[in-house]
């Protein structure tokens, strides 16, 4: 997507435009960018030592970008090469932190945006993290454990020079799971000769992992969507949920949102959706995604009361809490339109930008609640933050307290984004409010460490 300098507030137009000259062919990246520099306008006003001192035109170029290639053989004994990526945006507020993902898709636009939206989702949280983001085209699905094992240790004698508990701090995301976590960090220990827990987040618990953190970014979402409730006098109890995805994101989404008396009744992947009109079975549906790494379809064929729509997302099903939870731009003007017109009161992102601008602007223009991904997915970050203190400490945190500490920082997020909107003159506003609070922490750090 393209955006004129014109549709562009004056004090970041200009900013914009050599964005944009400079990543003519980066969509996903320039509408991240857009949707920051629209929102922070007022913050710019405020604080007109952040336009003399550069922040934005330091802001926007990525401190470091490494693009390398992954050479593997295959099962068949053939060579294959994939494109490896690691954008390190900033690392003004603590050292660069944001997952890995696997995908055929990736590419450095997508690696880009994630990277931008990291900085300000880690500065909400208050953890004392940076922004990054990795990757590759790769693809883990259908892949034998050698085969991930032969990719993820070819990937890392690459990326391994680049990170540390002290510089760089990968975790998972699509794609890298608990097998493929694993060998990446076999193998940077191998490399370094160096048992460095705390330079890769979600591990597995018995080798340096926290409880929840698997859990933390579906939690977290529906957390985010109670407090919004919360704010109107209102609970989950009794609310109908729809979520997309069916991966770790949804699957807890799925279960916490049982657990705080909601009924969750869809889930889907690439192939489409199941609806289920008494409730998403969570045992079930873990068990045909992560056991069987079957299609969505298999859940319908087994569950008597779900049915499965081929080729198409769950937003036709009328629900009043949404939490998108697959991927960027999964939820356009006409998803957003029918779920406005079928009662929707609240959308929490549980992906990284799942909703497009136009299905935005909708939401809001309807009155419906809505938390942006860098606010409302913020839990999964956050937590790999608690597992890096854990680590350094050479604690083991309790599942209870864990979640604890995530429903805690969930709550100071929501009320930073909710202070700020109120602060800026946009009350209600979750996107400018999460915006310019993640903005104000890293740009008076960014003034504070000078020119670098």
């Amino acid at each position: 997507m393209t955006v004129t300098p014109s549709a562009l507030p004056d004090t970041v137009r200009d900013v914009y435009s050599s964005v944009e000259k400079r990543n003519p062919h980066e969509p996903e990246f320039l509408q991240a960018v857009r949707e920051v520099l629209e929102s922070i306008a007022p913050v710019l006003e405020r604080y007109p030592q952040f336009v003399e001192g550069g922040i934005l035109e330091r802001l926007v170029e990525p401190e470091r970008q490494i693009l390398f290639r992954v050479p593997w053989v295959d099962d068949a004994g053939r060579l294959q090469v994939n494109r490896g990526f690691r954008v390190q945006f900033s690392s003004v507020l603590g050292p660069y932190k944001g997952g890995l993902r696997f995908h055929p898709s990736v590419n450095l636009s997508i690696i880009k945006f994630l990277g931008f939206e990291q900085i300000f989702k880690n500065a909400l949280t208050g953890q004392g993290i940076g922004g990054a983001k990795g990757g590759s085209d790769f693809d883990p699905h259908g892949r034998s454990d050698a085969e991930a094992m032969r990719f993820c240790q070819s990937f890392m004698t690459e990326l391994y020079r680049h990170l540390g508990e002290h510089t760089d701090v990968p975790a998972g995301d699509i794609g890298v799971g608990a097998r493929e976590i694993g060998y990446l960090f076999g193998q940077y220990r191998k490399i370094t000769n160096r048992h460095e827990s705390g330079m890769f987040t979600g591990k597995g618990v018995q080798w340096g992992g926290a409880e929840v953190r698997t859990e933390a970014t579906g939690y977290g979402a529906v957390f985010f969507a109670q407090q919004m409730l919360a704010v109107h006098g209102r609970s989950l109890d009794g609310l109908r949920v729809g979520v997309s995805g069916s991966g770790n994101v949804a699957i807890y989404a799925i279960e916490k949102a049982w657990q705080l008396g909601a009924t969750p009744v869809t889930a889907s992947d690439s192939s489409g959706y199941v609806v289920d009109h008494d409730g998403i079975d969570v045992a079930l549906l873990r068990h045909v995604k992560e056991v069987e790494r079957a299609r969505i379809h298999e859940y319908a064929a087994r569950r008597p009361s779900a049915r499965f729509v081929e080729g198409a997302r769950p937003w036709e099903v009328a629900v009043d809490i949404a939490i998108p939870a697959a991927t960027q731009n999964e939820l356009d003007l006409d998803d957003a339109q029918t779920l406005i017109a079928n009662g929707v009161c609240a959308v929490s992102e549980g992906a990284n930008m799942p909703s497009t601008p136009e299905a935005i602007a909708a939401f809001q223009g309807a009155g419906v609640l809505f938390g942006p991904g860098k606010a409302a997915n913020a839990g999964g970050v956050a937590t790999s933050a608690l597992e890096m203190s854990q680590n350094a400490a050479r604690q083991r945190w309790s599942f209870d307290d864990s979640e604890r500490r995530l429903r805690s920082i969930m709550a100071s997020v929501h009320d930073a984004a909710f202070d700020a909107a109120e602060r800026y003159g946009h009350p209600g506003d979750y996107v400018i409010g999460a915006n310019s609070a993640g903005f104000e922490r890293v740009a008076h750090a960014m003034l504070a460490q000078g020119v670098i």
